[in-house]
């Protein structure tokens, strides 16, 4: 009977396997429609912000 109790070892592949279908769940259920859970994308901004160039204004120049 102790023989059923203890965790059973699985190789490395196994493990991965598991892991990744654990994985898989998570988002499915994550991404249900009418659920507020889409923290992991957010829309993309752009972090350049270009200055104007002051060159003209600076120099006085026309």
């Amino acid at each position: 009977m102790t023989e059923n109790q203890e965790p059973r070892k699985i190789d490395l592949a196994e493990a991965v396997r598991q892991k990744l279908l654990q994985k898989k769940q998570q988002q499915a259920s994550a991404n249900k429609p009418g659920m507020n859970g889409n923290t992991s994308t957010k829309a993309l901004k752009s972090q350049n912000n270009k200055k104007p160039n002051n060159q003209r204004r600076r120099t006085g120049g026309s």
